[in-house]
């Protein structure tokens, strides 16, 4: 799926500036190779460092990621910017199931069914929803994680299996989708749905180029969310999950959520700004807001694994 998103860009870059050669530079990073839950190994920010890093020495000009990959919780490298956020992709979680089963949502699974996904604030939603539920842990590739919840590799065991409905469309892999959650049922993750591309921020040709690629709309939302969590200092193991929205007024609305890891206590704000100028400053309160009712308490609840981030989901 990185290939496939860093091919994203480089299809707007083309289009932006015809004639523009560019060559993809695949990175193995640490989180790729790690064989346990990333939470005990420094979050997802092991997906990102290792590419800035390559950023950083000037071996590659672009690095691109998901944006709920990239810390939430401390500023980019030194010397590194956010030059563009692309359109944002679905920001939908979905239910799959094994191949044969015949449950179409949630409330088809029996009492104490198990469902694998390697994300607590899913976990933490998918509780408060269904306490009932035995939650697994599964990494690894989306193919790979839908042969083993069809048990075709060692299989889990699984009753189904909650993921990203954005990689799915990337991927072609729609057809598995049984359910879309609503967004009243389980939000979404802080960034959801949006690729980053990140230059060096003395790279004035780098940066004007994408700068014309860049979602002004996309932008501001993911502003808005990525301040929200910045202020709360959201971590990997923190069940946190914003998604702010643009009305037709031009008005933000952000939502956010802090959880328990059971999802038995949330904390919960709904604020909204006049526009994209106040991105920022829309985190800002909704983030005073949940701390108001408990959000520090709660994080503070969990574990803190040095160099997290807020969302610890698939991996591409």
């Amino acid at each position: 799926m990185a290939l496939a998103q860093a091919a994203q860009v480089a299809e707007l870059l083309h289009r932006a500036a015809p004639g523009l050669a560019t060559r993809t530079v695949p990175v193995i990073t640490s989180g790729d190779t790690w064989p346990g839950s990333l939470s005990h190994a420094g979050g997802k920010g092991l997906f990102v460092k290792a590419v800035d890093l390559r950023l950083q020495r000037g071996e590659v000009d672009v690095a691109v990621h998901c944006l709920k990959d990239v810390p939430g919780d401390r500023p980019l490298p030194q010397g590194l910017a956010v030059a563009a956020m692309l359109p944002r992709a679905d920001v939908h979680d979905v239910l799959l199931v094994p191949e044969g089963s015949p449950a179409t949502t949630l409330a088809d699974l029996p009492p104490g069914s198990s469902v694998a996904t390697s994300s607590v604030r899913r976990r933490a939603q998918l509780l408060a929803l269904r306490p009932d539920l035995r939650m697994l842990d599964v990494r690894g590739a989306v193919a790979t994680r839908l042969e083993k919840l069809d048990g075709a590799r060692r299989g889990l065991g699984a009753d189904a299996m909650v993921l990203a409905k954005a990689g799915l469309v990337r991927l072609g892999l729609t057809a598995r989708i049984r359910y879309e959650f609503p967004l009243g049922e389980v939000l979404p993750a802080v960034g959801a749905g949006v690729l980053v591309a990140h230059c060096r921020s003395d790279d004035e040709a780098a940066t004007a180029l994408l700068r014309r690629i860049d979602h002004p709309r996309t932008h501001a939302e993911a502003t808005a969310e990525r301040s929200m969590l910045g202020g709360l200092r959201g971590h990997c193991n923190s069940p946190v999950a914003g998604h702010c929205v643009t009305g037709a007024d031009g008005r933000l609305s952000l939502r956010g959520l802090v959880f328990t890891l059971d999802g038995t206590r949330t904390a919960h704000a709904h604020l909204q700004a006049p526009g994209a100028e106040d991105a920022a400053g829309l985190g800002t309160r909704v983030c005073d807001e949940l701390l108001r009712h408990g959000a520090r308490t709660i994080i503070d609840s969990t574990a803190r694994p040095s160099g997290a981030t807020g969302e610890p989901g698939e991996r591409r």
